[in-house]
């Protein structure tokens, strides 16, 4: 089975910032100009774009930036809707 996303990696994150106790405190990402006006075609319903901040396996700091518009997050959505709606 091929794995369907609902998200899609953007950006470049820096390696995060550490402080004396070797405790996380931050990292920042950057965007180019070109992902930075593609934002708009990932907006939801409500006009947001999210982003969400995470480390890979191998312990690389990423950036994903749901897309509403993906086959997974489509899905889901009809998902949810049959579950809230018994008589759908």
């Amino acid at each position: 089975m091929e794995n369907s996303y609902d998200s899609v990696l953007m950006g470049y994150c820096e390696a995060p910032r550490k402080n004396e106790q070797g405790e996380i405190t931050s990292w920042s990402f950057s965007l180019n100009r070109e992902q930075l006006a593609d934002l708009s075609k990932y907006q939801t319903q409500k006009g947001n774009v999210n982003f969400t901040l995470f480390f890979s396996k191998k312990g690389q700091a990423l950036c994903r930036v749901y897309d509403p518009n993906s086959t997974a997050a489509k899905t889901r959505t009809v998902q949810r809707t049959e579950e809230v709606d018994p008589f759908g």
